[in-house]
């Protein structure tokens, strides 16, 4: 498996509007928010000089995976992204491997890029989202 990099960190958080206080006085700078309905989350990306990626993510409900993260663990890093090339080998030979995916087939996720996410019981406990342009 080649040409994979981290693409960004997705950090959970009551208030995009609160925590990006903090990111934009270290230097990071926006790129707007998007609201994906699918996962019930809205986003911001923020971007470092050198190009690192933070994604905070903020719940559009209490009942979604991002609601539910924060009710059980509170705000923090909820998950890592792993920029891939082709999405779907990939996760078939992690499958292969008896690496456990929690969704096989990859969905839209932000900006339009194919998302899938691997367990954290196969990850040493972070939850990895794989992406692709």
């Amino acid at each position: 498996m080649s040409n994979v990099e981290v693409d960004h960190i997705g950090i959970a958080t009551e208030s995009i509007k609160h925590s990006s206080v903090f990111w934009e006085c270290l230097g990071f700078t926006s790129s707007g928010e998007e609201i994906v309905e699918e996962q019930g989350v809205k986003i911001r990306f923020l971007t470092g000089k050198q190009g690192s990626k933070i994604e905070l993510l903020e719940p559009l409900k209490e009942d979604t995976p991002i609601g539910k993260f924060i009710r059980n663990r509170g705000p923090g890093i909820q998950q890592l992204a792993i920029k891939v090339v082709d999405i779907n080998k990939i996760v078939l030979e992690l499958k292969k491997s008896g690496i456990r995916i929690i969704n096989e087939k990859p969905s839209i996720g932000a900006n339009g890029k194919l998302i899938s996410f691997i367990h954290p019981s196969s990850t040493g406990g972070v939850l990895v989202e794989l992406i692709q342009d």
